[in-house]
């Protein structure tokens, strides 16, 4: 029996050093793919606050924009009045007016194209860490296929 006894007893210990190894192992790997994850996740908060980051300064140029243009076309309008009400005659009060509002459309339609420009490239800066992240996700599940 003593040979069959140590038969037993050393395949027990072999399979106690091999499920200590898997075990081992097991762990070892599943640490690693939670600190990939959370590296990953840092990343991803990153991009986040990266595209906050972005939209609110392009907020912040809009609200400055929309700002001087008001002021401007304040004042144009008040000069406008003005020489309105130095006009000496009906017909060049409509010439006045005509001019004005020329002027007033042309410098609105110039102001709303600066405006989408801003907004283009504030909406392109913002989105373009999320991008980024979502490219890297992408060719990382590629790359695990």
């Amino acid at each position: 029996m003593a040979p069959a006894a140590e038969a037993v007893k050393s395949t027990v210990d072999q399979f106690t050093a091999a499920s200590n190894v898997a075990f081992k192992d097991g762990v070892e790997k599943t640490l690693a793919a939670l600190n990939e994850a959370n590296g990953v996740s840092k990343k991803n908060l990153e991009a986040v606050v990266a595209s906050v980051t972005a939209a609110t300064k392009g907020a912040e140029a809009l609200g400055a924009q929309a700002m001087a243009f008001s002021k401007t076309s304040f004042e144009n309008q008040v000069a406008a009045a003005k020489s309105l009400a130095s006009a000496k005659s009906v017909q060049e009060v409509v010439e006045l007016q005509t001019a004005f509002a020329k002027s007033a459309l042309e410098g609105y339609m110039a102001e709303v194209g600066r405006m989408s420009e801003t907004v283009s490239a504030s909406v392109k800066d913002s989105v373009k860490p999320l991008n980024e992240r979502m490219t890297a996700m992408v060719e990382r599940m590629q790359a695990a296929r």
